[in-house]
């Protein structure tokens, strides 16, 4: 799985300059599967979902089925849905056919007040795409390992994220930690740059493979960062070392 990480300073709640600044980027890659955004990209992390929120049918999810078609390529990131009244922090994974999936993010950010404008998720995704079972969760989910536990053999598990420098350091660990439990790759999306609220984000966007060993060291520049992923690789290791095998069960609620 040919996957390109694209780590950028995102424009405060502009989606239209955003999406023109990530377009430039999208562009310029070649040939790979999968493409991966920050969290909220076409507006940065935002608490004023009522100036800057789209529906399924607006014009970010357009320009995403636009160039997934484009370039043959799926792309996926989060940003601000209204739907029914509700504000979601919602990732959606467009594929190069223009089917999309989503995922509302389940665990909002009390210490940013999301969880009073934002609705949470309740249903894990996991995505079928291209012989790749792939769970994609959002920033905060990262320090909730129970829901992401791999009890669907997945083999990706992808986070896209607004997480400050202040905290990096747990972005670091944890992105590894979730590695090893779960036995899959890893790869964590991050922005770089200031929001509004003067928070700085330094990046650290990586990969990370099933036995916990770097593919990509984290990042800290803007760029576009490409990781090839091997499935068999990991399937022989997972059989070799078949840890999955003694995982507890489990119910959440």
């Amino acid at each position: 799985m040919k996957t390109a990480l694209i780590q950028v300073p995102l424009i405060w709640e502009n989606p239209k300059a955003n999406r023109d600044y990530f377009e430039e980027k999208i562009n310029s890659i070649q040939t790979v599967d999968l493409i991966v955004l920050p969290e909220m990209f076409t507006t940065g992390f935002t608490m004023n979902p009522h100036t800057v929120a789209e529906t399924m049918e607006g014009e970010t999810l357009l320009w995403l089925k636009h160039w997934a078609k484009n370039k043959e390529v799926a792309i996926t990131g989060s940003l601000i849905i209204i739907e029914n009244d509700n504000y979601y922090n919602r990732l959606v994974f467009v594929f190069p056919s223009g089917e999309v999936q989503y995922y509302d993010k389940r665990h909002l950010f009390s210490l940013a007040g999301e969880e009073k404008i934002y609705t949470p998720g309740q249903q894990k995704l996991i995505v079928e795409y291209k012989g790749w079972k792939i769970c994609p969760l959002i920033c905060y989910d990262l320090r909730f390992p129970v829901f992401s536990r791999n009890v669907e053999n997945y083999d990706l598990l992808l986070y896209v994220a607004n997480w400050p420098k202040l905290r990096i350091n747990a972005w670091d660990i944890l992105l590894k930690a979730r590695s090893v439990e779960n036995m899959c790759y890893t790869v964590g999306v991050n922005r770089i740059g200031r929001d509004e609220s003067n928070h700085e984000y330094v990046g650290h966007s990586q990969a990370i493979d099933f036995l916990g060993n770097t593919i990509l060291e984290p990042q800290e520049t803007e760029g576009i960062f490409i990781v090839d992923l091997d499935k068999n690789q990991m399937l022989e290791t997972r059989k070799k070392l078949a840890f999955l095998d003694d995982r507890d069960s489990f119910e959440i609620q």
